[in-house]
């Protein structure tokens, strides 16, 4: 069976935006499905603030592969091992919390790909293969090009280390957690604040040097968000099931309530 193509990894080779829909709280298998429907490059799910099982997380990918919708899952911080097995399990990227030194970024690139990039484990035929992978040197190879690894930088000294990290062969998007890091300069949700402007920038500049993909978490106001993505952010989320929700579902009582 033919390997599932990364959209999203395509997409931002190509220099486009890719958005991802944010998934928290749905468990159903419609939820890629409605991503494809949406217009969403690829689906977050997220396991460091989500409520997902290992199973509820990997059946969610497995359900994404047809719908050329990517699942990416964020995992917890130090969760490498769960990571490999949301990557046995359908998963066609990673999100890494927290990452500060160029060392951890090694680490990640070491966890995720195979021999000779990475020293990941062959768990026999993988979901992205539809588990009918070729012999076994094709299909790792094949593999490693499709999985994308995502460090995200949540600290003064990650911003510090960005350069470095961003040099690390085998990470493909440099990300900037902006509730985390602003919370730790002490300007919580301050999405315009110069001190975040210039951390963008730094990682603007690296990420241009070293030809990594930049990406930002937490923008969601229009001027910040065209400020950033002016700068070079490409990997994108444009909303999460509670938020659309919630903003879609006020916004339509409001409409209702008006008419009288």
């Amino acid at each position: 069976m033919a390997l599932a193509l990364n959209h999203t990894k395509r997409r931002l080779a190509e220099g486009r935006i890719v958005v991802g829909f944010g998934v928290h709280h749905l468990r159903s298998i419609a939820a890629p499905v409605l991503a494809a429907a949406t217009g969403h490059d690829y689906m977050f799910i997220d396991m460091e603030h989500g409520a997902f099982t290992m199973q509820e997380a990997t059946q969610l990918c497995i359900a994404a592969l047809p719908t050329g919708v990517t699942p990416i899952v964020r995992v917890c911080a130090g969760a490498i091992d769960e990571a490999t097995r949301l990557l046995d399990n359908g998963a066609m990227g990673i999100v890494f919390p927290h990452v500060d030194t160029a060392a951890q970024a090694r680490a990640l690139a070491d966890a995720f790909r195979y021999p000779p990039a990475g020293d990941r484990s062959w768990g026999g035929p993988p979901a992205i293969y539809g588990y009918q992978a070729p012999n076994v040197a094709e299909a790792q190879a094949a593999i490693n090009a499709e999985i994308m690894i995502v460090a995200m930088l949540e600290s003064e000294e990650a911003i510090a280390n960005a350069d470095a990290i961003a040099a690390v062969d085998g990470i493909d998007v440099v990300h900037i957690g902006s509730f985390d890091l602003t919370s730790e300069m002490g300007i919580a949700g301050q999405m315009g604040h110069p001190r975040l402007i210039a951390a963008y920038q730094t990682l603007a500049d690296a990420c241009r040097k070293h030809g990594k993909v930049m990406g930002m978490g937490g923008i969601n106001d229009e001027v910040d968000l065209r400020r950033y993505v002016a700068m070079g952010g490409r990997f994108l989320g444009s909303g999460s099931d509670h938020s659309y929700i919630v903003s879609a579902a006020t916004a339509r009582q409001n409409f209702i309530r008006g008419l009288v």
